[in-house]
């Protein structure tokens, strides 16, 4: 990816999403990466999913 095509994704990036930074412990992070591979995931729609379900779980739990 060139540079010029790298800036317009993070312009688009910028617009579309919110960031949020995640501090784990050492050695959370390798255990993280390695449960969303053996889901065919990548670490963030990981953890974007455990998120989802678990505001849907205590939804329901109300």
């Amino acid at each position: 990816m060139g540079k010029t095509s790298a800036a317009v994704k993070n312009r688009y990036i910028e617009k579309a999403y919110d960031r949020i930074n995640l501090t784990v412990p050492k050695g959370e992070k390798a255990k993280i990466q390695s449960h969303a591979e053996s889901k065919g995931e990548s670490v963030n729609r990981f953890i974007y999913r455990a998120i989802n379900e678990t505001i849907e779980r205590d939804e329901s739990n109300e």
